[in-house]
């Protein structure tokens, strides 16, 4: 097919737009693939789309290669199924939500594991009619509270969301398996730089889960890295190593100091510095009592404390990760006021223990170890308040930083921390969805067996962004060849007839040999042309100007600047193998 930038509905930019803030955003807008409608809301112009669709196209392939049949099913949905999960509540402000004229209430699908669910429930009974994977690429609704960076976090978005339907964990493992492997094929295809994380659930629910995150230092991720092993986990769902609990006997008592003007750990140091303590106190000594506020779906607020050494801060991605489907909220001056037994900077789990406050602590606080922590009084501070002795936390929870140089968890080395943007995730879901809708068909052995699933995503309009950050040059976009809206750009830069005669046969020539074309017969400077050419970021840019009455064309190879002469006299069949080759 050949594409003229004289029609081609196309308006580059020359400067970046007001509201983008990392590169795949400015570059998608002034290249005319994006335009913004509202936030996080944009239309694809004619480039994006055919880059969109080209990637729609690799993951259908390798969809369709790993055995998932393909379906459609509608974005605007019925409540009663989502109540019946409990993800209607669960969704929380997330969820698009509306009625019709009859007041029936309905939503904009943000995924559809109730749908396939019942889909599947519907036409299948006998174990005979499994396993099952079936899939769809569709429009997902999310209303997101800060939408930003251009496509890479937005309200509406294209995703690839598929759902294995087995008889048993075995089968699961299995349909898992073949997803793991499709996306890998899917990402090395596309040639993303990525890393396969451990990850949470989340309002997913299931079992074991995975994402797949694109390295970008654009991404809203956190991931970690061992230095000696195999181990990668988003930071939400690393899991901290307990040291061994201790015994109790021989510890000091606890004992009340007064700690004038010490609220903050920095304070408190300071203070056991120039204490008679018989011993050297750093922060991680020290337990700090951070006071939050949790409403679980459908639910009252209720007061939390949590626990931690003195020397970490509280990451409240990983509480919400933690706590979720619940909401998660630092404690306001408004609610100190409500809570008088709540004494801000002198903090300590006794006060929380008598007012049945739920305690929960980081696994670095078990039992035996010793602490100084707030006495509930201004001014005051307990030392030697031992865990297990003087306090019983209500259990654990994941919520300080994770830091570099910290323990990997799998016991080979130590961490390093690097951001990335997710692309997909899969979860093995196991059988809370059947459970909730009593999905059985009959076993082989004339029994009810319940269906288990898998659910298992890819963020596809997200891709374009992240190929474009991963890689964009300071020119402009550089797509590579699975995903580029064209196999070629033409460049006319000579107003020579017979130049413009010899374009015009090479863009027919690359049309018969199947190449998408995309040919830049505006009556605008070469100047121009080529920083167009750079900013739309085609793989290879075929340039017909000055050489060619010496009998040369020039073939551009967009990524590393390679330049080749071509010779006139059979120049269609060497670019169309050179193209070939370089792919």
């Amino acid at each position: 097919m050949i594409t003229r930038l004289s029609h081609l509905f196309l308006r580059t930019l020359r400067d970046d737009p007001a509201d983008a803030e990392v590169l795949s955003h400015k570059l998608l807008v002034r290249a005319g693939y994006v335009r913004r409608v509202a936030p996080g809301v944009y239309s694809w112009l004619p480039l994006g789309l055919r880059t969109l669709r080209r990637i729609e196209q690799v993951v259908r392939e390798e969809m369709n290669a790993s055995g998932a049949q393909e379906i459609s099913l509608p974005a605007l949905l019925p409540r009663e199924p989502y109540e019946t999960t409990g993800r209607w509540t669960e969704y929380g402000p997330a969820l698009f939500r509306l009625k019709d004229r009859k007041g029936n209430d309905m939503m904009l699908g943000p995924t559809h594991e109730e749908l396939f669910t019942l889909t599947v429930q519907g036409e299948y009974s006998s174990y005979k009619d499994l396993p099952v994977t079936l899939f769809q690429i569709q429009t997902k609704y999310r209303d997101e509270e800060r939408p930003r960076a251009g496509i890479l976090r937005g309200r509406e978005f294209t995703m690839k969301d598929s759902y294995s339907f087995d008889l048993d964990d075995a089968g699961l493992e299995r349909s898992y398996q073949a997803h793991r492997d499709a996306y890998r094929r899917i990402f090395d295809r596309l040639g993303i730089e990525y890393v396969i994380c451990a990850a949470t659930s989340g309002a997913m629910g299931g079992s074991a889960s995975e994402e797949f995150l694109a390295v970008s230092a654009a991404g809203e991720d956190t991931f970690v890295r061992s230095t000696d092993g195999g181990y990668a986990a988003n930071v939400e769902a690393v899991v901290t190593p307990a040291p061994p609990a201790r015994p109790l006997e021989g510890l000091p008592d606890a004992r009340v100091y007064d700690t004038p003007d010490s609220p903050t750990i920095d304070a408190l140091v300071a203070w056991a510095g120039g204490a008679d303590l018989g011993r050297e106190v750093t922060a991680a000594d020290t337990l700090k009592t951070v006071m939050l506020k949790v409403r679980a779906p459908g639910k009252e607020w209720e007061l939390l404390g949590v626990g931690l050494p003195g020397d970490r801060e509280v990451d409240m991605k990983r509480v919400e990760a933690a706590l979720e489907p619940a909401e998660v909220t630092v404690l306001d001056d408004a609610d100190f006021a409500a809570h008088p037994f709540l004494v801000k900077g002198y903090l300590g789990p006794r006060a929380l223990a008598a007012h049945e406050v739920r305690f929960l602590v980081d696994p670095r606080v078990v039992e035996g170890t010793a602490w100084i922590a707030g006495a509930d009084e201004p001014g005051k501070h307990v030392v030697d308040m031992v865990c297990g002795r003087d306090f019983t936390p209500d259990g654990t929870i994941e919520a300080a930083e994770v830091r570099e140089g910290d323990a990997a968890p799998d016991g080979h080395g130590t961490l390093t921390l690097a951001r990335g943007i997710e692309i997909g995730h899969i979860f093995q879901l196991g059988r809370k969805y059947t459970d909730a809708f009593g999905f059985d068909v009959l076993g082989d052995n004339g029994k009810p067996a319940r269906v288990t699933m898998g659910s298992y995503g890819i963020g596809v309009s997200r891709l374009v962004a992240v190929l474009a950050e991963q890689f964009a040059d300071e020119k402009g976009l550089v797509w590579p060849a699975e995903a580029a809206p064209a196999d070629v750009h033409v460049v006319v830069a000579n107003k020579d007839a017979a130049a413009v005669s010899g374009a015009e046969s090479l863009v027919d020539a690359f049309d018969r040999a199947r190449l998408e074309v995309l040919f830049d017969d505006r009556k605008a400077s070469p100047g121009v042309k080529f920083k167009d050419a750079e900013l739309i970021g085609v793989p290879w840019v075929v340039v017909v100007g000055r050489g060619w009455s010496e009998g040369t064309v020039e073939l551009r190879h967009r990524a590393t600047g390679d330049v080749t002469q071509v010779p006139v006299e059979g120049a269609a069949d060497e670019i169309v193998r050179l193209i070939g080759a370089g792919r």
